[in-house]
Parts: C-alpha cells; structure tokens; sequence
C-alpha cells in the first residue's frame, strides 16, 4: 500500500473541509463608517440553508428580512427562509429592542451565527446594509455560489443625523417609476433616510391631482426646450406629457417604505408656477397668457397671493398631496419668487392693505403661514427653503438652507429646525472637476467628493444651537441632466460623502480613510451597474 504524505494529507484537509488552518482576517470596509468596529478571528459561512430566524420583531420587519433572504437569491437560486424562534446556529438572528434609540444597531458575526439587534426595524435594516458591505461584490452580480463568507466582527452604530437625504428633480427632466426606483435603492445602500421628489416647477407638472386633471393634460408637458444655457435656441420637440399617476405614486411610495425610506414630496409656491399657471391662468396677477416654461432660469410669473381662488387651488391639490403621502412633512419651496407682479397687481394691493402689510415680500410670508396653518390642521410639517425666513416664519416650520450655511444658521438660532443643502458643498448638479471639457455638460459650479466630505453641519453653532440641525440633503437639480445614467454619475460617489456626513461624527471622520472605503464601494456600483463618476479613483490610496 503506497503511503500518503503528510503534505498530502494536509492539502486533502484543505480540499475536505475548506481549510484546517485559519483563514486571514478580512478588511471590514463599510460607508457610512459605523461608530464602532471590532473585527474578531474567523468568519461565518452564510449557505442556502441558512435561516434568517426573528427572535423578537416588529410588525414593520418583513421588508427587512425580505431584503436579506432576496439579496442572496440568485446566488444561492433560492431565497433564504424567515422563521420565528430562539436565537439558533447558521441563522441571522434578529432581535427588535424599543428600549433602544430607534436608528441604533448592534450587528455581531460569529463563527455559526450573525446576531443583529436594533432599536427599530429600520435599525434592523441599516445592520442588513452593513453585512451587504461586508459581502463579496459578486453578491450584487448575482454570481453562483455555494457559500458567503463573513467577516466575525462586532459593530456598534447610530447615525449622528436622522435626515438624511437627498432631492431628485423630476420637473426639468423626467425619470420614469423604474428609474425612481433605482434611485431609492442607491439611498438604501448609503443608509439614508429621506427622498426629497420635487414634483413640480415652471418647466413641468409631475403629480396627478385628480381635483385639478389638466395640470396633467397641459402642465406636464413643454413644447419644446431650450438648447445649453438659455442660448435663444430650441430643440424643436414637444416634451412630454410626463407625470407621475397617484397609483404609480403609492407604488413608489410602498417601495421606499420598504426600504425605510421617508418620501418628501415638493409642491412649489408661490414662484415656480408656470406649469400651473398655464394650465390656470387665473391664478396670475395677470391672467395671462402663460405657457410652460421652455428655458431655465426663475421667472416674474408667480401665483397670485392676493386672489382667494389661488388659495382654493393650493388647499386642493395639498389635499390630494396629504392624503397620498403618509410623512409628515411636505415641502412648500418658497425660493426665488420675483414679487414685481405683486406690486402691480390690484388683488395683492387689496390683500395688503387688509392686512396692513407695508411692503410686498410679507405677502410671501402671509403665504407661508396660512398654508403651514392649513396642513398642520391635516398633521403635517412644513419644510421649506431659506427664503421663509424672510418673514416671521413659525418656528415650527423646517428651514432648508441652500444658499450656503447663512439660512441655516440664522434658522438654528432663531430655533427652527434646519436641514443644511449648502449649494458650495451639496449641489450634485455642479461639476465634479475643473476639466469640464470632459464632463457632461453641466450648469457651473465645482463641487468634488472632497469638497462633500468636508461639510460640517453644525459649524458656526453652539452645542445646544447646532441641535437644531436635523439633517444634511444633497441636491439633484436637472436642467440639463437628461437621462437617468447621467444622473447616476452626478450622484456617485458623492452621494457616500454626503451620506458619511451624515452618519458619522465630525470628530471620527477622516478623508483618507473614506477614500480607500470608497474606492471598494465604486465596485460595488460597478456590480450593480450604477453609472458613477471615477475621479477618485485616480487619487492617492492612502496607507492608513
């Protein structure tokens, strides 16, 4: 009988059993950086007949286990089971804990389980998100198989903000229900929060309001649009019509709920209004003519604050706006309003004089309070932009502040809570180098990754002042962002700055750090199939 060696044993062994001797420690490599991270000997092996086992949930859990179970499925060919019972070897055991903060998690990976405890179900979520970073890129792929390793580690994480988010403009250029979609999905994985839908503005109306049915029949199309920067010259094409259905609406809005994802909806007023106007033009100092916007820019076409119909009209389609959207808050805009047509206009003279207003920028805040009045009745919030706090604006009321940090802080101050979208940190629109000769052609501005990451929210406050500050947003405004795989670009890898920003501590962040996380999270992307900007991948890798 030939004897076997014992190398040849050894290699056997290996080849048996997946290795006697230890497998090296893996890089935990997760954006947003969790708070803390202790990475233990050894990994956990997720197979298909691993079993995502509820210890103790939460009636809004199911999207989370349903998320986990699918993100495997291709790989595996089969989804993963959910059952309920004690805690169990090759499961992930899931434990909803209500005396925990609600964003708070703890995720621990052991050699024959995965643990993750959450203070809510979307706690539960944001843990799913951190073990989906931990996993091979080829999960994303959908590549065949027989098993997963997981790092063993022990995670301790909590955002430093609850608003988290990001705004998606729809009314320049339209995304479709499948593109929104992917939109939320890119949110979900860099843990944020809040999806900002601006669904109206001079160039588009985007929401069906079955009280009003022309908005869509005339104001969700253009007849044509204008070529580069307000150049004189046009496309020729009608644009359009483009808008959201409510049934596609509540689709959307299941879809980033399953998600944990909050949907912020904007209707513009009392500027942005030629879409509506168009469609009502009564609703003008005017009366018009009006004609959906076909250039870019802000126009002395505004609603008419002085005419009772025009409050009718707002009351009606918030109506329809509030029973749709289960959030709380609803955004109203309030930017970049001309009031030369009110000074003319004989109804807002009349509405000043009864209300003894002495000029004409307290007609705008006479707007803003009877309209925060009307939805608070239906138990809603109202955000807008920094402009509001150009009157005596309720402090109930959630400044957004996007013209720098100037509204923000003016708004903490005056105690109002404040979410900070500073255009020089947090316009996504903007360039994203200085050679724009090679980029997509774009409205101006630079703002690179490192300019995002280097927001910090609550500079120029006090301790007890920056509490005011519930939240950062990046903006996606799209003049010329005309398909969804542009858009992608402007967003990635931004949006993992901003979304760092977000999550982790000024004190605990670090750009270099986040650079060599980022890179591995652009393959990812890749994995996904996200269109997504590459210049950080031609900066330094750093030794830390």
């Amino acid at each position: 009988m030939k004897k076997i060696s014992f190398v040849s044993i050894v290699v056997l062994c290996i080849m048996l059993l997946g290795g006697c001797a230890s497998e090296p420690n893996q890089e935990v490599n997760i954006i947003p950086q969790p708070k803390s991270i202790t990475v233990t000997d050894g990994g956990f092996y997720l197979s298909p007949k691993t079993v995502i086992n509820v210890v103790k949930g939460a009636d809004d859990l199911q999207p989370a286990c349903t998320f986990m179970s699918t993100l495997v499925e291709k790989s595996f060919g089969k989804t993963l089971t959910v059952e309920n019972g004690e805690a169990r070897k090759n499961a992930i055991n899931i434990v909803v804990d209500p005396s925990m903060e609600t964003d708070v998690y703890d995720l621990t990976v052991e050699k024959n389980a995965v643990h993750i405890k959450g203070g809510s179900s979307k706690a539960v979520f944001y843990a799913m998100q951190s073990l989906r970073q931990m996993m091979p890129v080829g999960v994303e792929k959908g590549e065949k198989m027989d098993r997963i390793r997981i790092q063993n580690v022990q995670i301790q994480d909590e955002p430093r903000l609850g608003y988290r988010g990001t705004m998606l403009d729809v009314c320049r250029h339209f995304f479709t229900v499948d593109e929104v979609k992917t939109f939320i999905d890119m949110l979900a994985l860099h843990k944020l929060s809040v999806f900002h839908w601006h669904l109206t503005d001079d160039q588009g109306w985007r929401i069906e309001i079955k009280k009003y049915p022309e908005l869509t029949k005339i104001g969700s199309q253009r007849k044509q649009t204008v070529i580069g920067k307000n150049t004189g010259k046009y496309d020729g094409t009608p644009y359009g019509p483009y808008f959201f259905t409510q049934e596609e609406i509540k689709e959307v809005i299941q879809y980033a709920a399953d998600r944990y994802i909050t949907i912020i909806p904007e209707i513009e007023l009392p500027g942005h209004a030629l879409a509506a106007l168009a469609t009502y033009p009564e609703l003008g100092c005017t009366g018009g003519p009006y004609e959906v916007c076909q250039m870019w820019g802000v126009f002395p076409e505004v609603f008419c604050p002085g005419n009772e119909k025009t409050f009718e009209f707002w009351e009606g389609v918030l109506d329809e706006v509030a029973e749709l959207f289960p959030g709380e808050i609803i955004h109203i805009g309030g930017d970049e309003c001309p009031r030369d047509a009110w000074k003319k206009c004989k109804k807002c003279q009349a509405r000043m004089k009864q209300e003894k207003m002495k000029e004409e920028g307290e007609l705008q805040n006479y707007t803003v309070h009877r309209i925060e009045a009307y939805l608070k009745e239906k138990g809603k919030r109202i955000i807008g932009w920094d402009e509001i706090l150009e009157g005596d604006v309720s402090k109930t009321a959630i400044v957004m502040s996007w013209r720098g940090k100037t509204g923000g802080i003016k708004g903490a101050k005056r105690g109002n809570e404040v979410v900070m979208v500073p255009n020089d940190y947090a316009y996504f629109d903007y360039y994203q180098s200085q050679d724009i000769d090679n980029e997509p052609f774009g409205i101006g501005g630079f703002v690179d990754v490192a300019k995002v990451y280097s927001l910090d929210p609550t500079e120029g406050l006090t301790a007890e002042e920056g509490e005011k500050i519930i939240g950062v947003q990046a903006n996606l405004w799209a003049e010329y962002i005309t398909t969804f795989s542009h858009a992608q670009y402007m967003l990635l890898p931004r949006m993992a700055a901003l979304a760092e920003v977000a999550w982790t501590p000024q004190a605990d962040r670090e750009y270099s750090n986040f650079l060599n996380r980022a890179k591995l999270l652009t393959q990812r992307y890749e994995a996904l199939g996200y269109n997504f900007a590459k210049h950080i991948l031609q900066e330094p890798k750093s030794d830390e």
